[in-house]
């Protein structure tokens, strides 16, 4: 690494936005931290001249250790964190009255504590430096009532409010602490979710959306770049939906 790149932590590099996230950061003069890359990913990155840490098994920030190694690694090699994005979560649907305490905790563990566990491990490190840039993805459907996923909505909401809170803790140290909520995203999880399985099927699911379509990866991650790219300095604390108009 020299001494002018800026590095950023990318919690797992093998899923959702995680791959698009870690090539625009190299391709933007950042070295890189990422958990599970996908197969052939660190030899793009490392074109892009960024030097990489790898953390194996990481992608479970439900397990506190996971972001306590991603932590540990990246100042380890590099001795320190500029930028941070993480995602996780856990859906749970069907209604409310057929809901179990099991069911709530199972989307508390995914979508409240996962995010907790990443924010308590990455911003005492940037509190220190009295710099850096995390990025907490949850969900739009943490941003009105969702039918048919209640619970999900219910924690998707939880961890958003606890960025922001943390954001304005850690405001007046130079963190900042921004959540971006999407829904309606283009990749196999969400199709399999929704039961999209040809042509008719996806119709039904995008006729919900009021740009009529479904977003994809590579959009996402452009749209998350000044959150962690060191570009935008002056905002924290805020909560944007993406998500084609639906919320």
């Amino acid at each position: 690494m020299t001494g002018d790149r800026r590095v950023a932590l990318v919690t797992d590099a093998s899923f959702y936005v995680g791959p698009d996230l870690a090539r625009l950061l190299a391709a933007r003069g950042h070295d890189l931290v990422v958990g599970d890359p996908l197969p052939g990913l660190v030899d793009e990155l490392e074109r892009h001249g960024a030097a990489v840490a790898v953390v194996d098994g990481a992608r479970n920030l439900e397990d506190p250790d996971s972001s306590a190694r991603l932590v540990a690694a990246a100042l380890d090699r590099f001795g320190r964190i500029d930028a941070a994005a993480a995602f996780s979560g856990r859906v749970i649907t069907g209604r409310f009255l057929r809901s179990t305490i099991d069911d709530l905790h199972d989307v508390m563990r995914g979508c409240l504590e996962a995010p907790y566990h990443f924010l308590r491990a990455i911003v005492p490190v940037m509190v220190e430096a009295q710099s850096g840039q995390v990025l907490l993805m949850t969900s739009a459907a943490g941003a009105r009532p969702t039918p048919g996923a209640p619970l999900y909505s219910a924690g998707r909401a939880g961890a958003t409010m606890l960025a922001r809170n943390v954001a304005a803790e850690v405001a007046k140290h130079g963190v900042q602490v921004n959540v971006v909520g999407t829904n309606f995203m283009d990749f196999p999880e969400f199709l399999r979710a929704n039961r999209v399985t040809d042509d008719e099927s996806r119709a039904r699911v995008e006729a919900q959306v009021p740009m009529g379509r479904l977003g994809t990866l590579e959009e996402l991650a452009a749209f998350c770049m000044p959150f962690v790219d060191g570009t935008s300095g002056f905002t924290t604390g805020q909560f944007v939906a993406y998500a084609g108009g639906w919320v």
